[in-house]
């Protein structure tokens, strides 16, 4: 499914939950003692079909989140993105597009993980003076402490649920600071629990850059120029990973504009190909960090 139809379907079960009273809660109306009756009887009873294997949580039915962590699956990658000016040839949730395309390789590298929705807002810039990319239309921003109530909230209910490590993991660079500061504040409330959350800072830092070198050094494909965009190479080809139309490459294409910092990206199966290898790099090399940083 497309991270833009998972959006929508969220934000349509947040308009439900709004407008039809007791949508939030199948069982209200019941006295405590019934709801507690219903709950074990619906975390008893067997999938009737047979499972999804997806990782992302979103797409999964209760049951087969129930049934993945009874199996072994207590790792949970909570992956943040982000909605941000990208220049004129991406679409301006470029980060989620990207962990789109790489969270469920790192979910299978790992191969005891799932991964959360992505959260697609976080910190952009200042709301009360536009500055930086919120001088540009499309950027999203939210306050520091949104940020950080939201992931707290999130890990707290993947704990609730029988998940035992929470791994935060963001691909942009103001994110970190939010990420590393929840995990912090959990894992203090969650000394006396086997549970623990991880902010992974390294997917970023030095994540990114040894993307780059392995592209150069390993692949062979490096930048002769800049275009002066916020934009490049890496980005585009695991952006088209998970769908060309987020870097525009049909029109592109058509407007002989197909490349970025002197890259021809005209092939799109060279391209798509260039970035599943980018892709399956940076998720190697965070499951080595998230493994170790479980170990400890």
């Amino acid at each position: 499914m497309q991270l833009s139809n998972r959006l929508s379907m969220a934000a349509f079960g947040a308009i439900l939950l709004f407008i039809i009273p007791g949508c939030a809660d199948a069982g209200q109306g019941m006295s405590d003692e019934d709801r507690a009756a219903r709950a074990k009887r619906l975390m008893s009873a067997p999938n009737p079909l047979e499972a999804s294997d997806s990782v992302w949580i979103e797409e999964l039915t209760y049951m087969e989140v129930r049934d993945r962590i009874a199996g072994g699956a207590t790792t949970a990658i909570v992956p943040t993105g982000g909605i941000e000016e990208n220049g004129p040839f991406l679409a301006t949730g470029k980060h989620n597009y990207i962990l789109q395309g790489i969270c469920p390789v790192l979910a299978r590298e790992l191969g005891n993980a799932l991964c959360a929705p992505i959260v697609p807002f976080v910190p952009e810039g200042d709301l009360d003076s536009a500055s930086g990319v919120m001088m540009l239309p499309g950027t999203i921003s939210v306050r520091e402490e949104t940020y950080e109530a939201l992931l707290d909230d999130i890990a707290t209910s993947l704990k609730l649920h029988g998940f035992k490590n929470i791994v935060f993991i963001g691909d942009s660079g103001g994110n970190q600071r939010g990420m590393r500061a929840v995990a912090e504040k959990l894992n203090e409330r969650w000394a006396d629990s086997s549970v623990r959350a991880h902010a992974v800072i390294e997917f970023y830092t030095p994540g990114w850059e040894d993307t780059e070198k392995y592209t150069q050094e390993i692949l062979g494909v490096s930048e002769s120029e800049s275009d002066g965009h916020h934009d490049d190479i890496w980005v585009t080809a695991m952006m088209m990973v998970t769908d060309p139309e987020t870097v525009r490459y049909r029109q592109r294409v058509n407007a002989k504009l197909a490349s970025i910092n002197g890259v021809d990206i005209s092939s799109l199966p060279d391209t798509v190909a260039l970035g599943r290898k980018m892709i399956e790099f940076r998720a190697t090399r965070a499951a080595e960090v998230i493994r170790s940083s479980i170990a400890q």
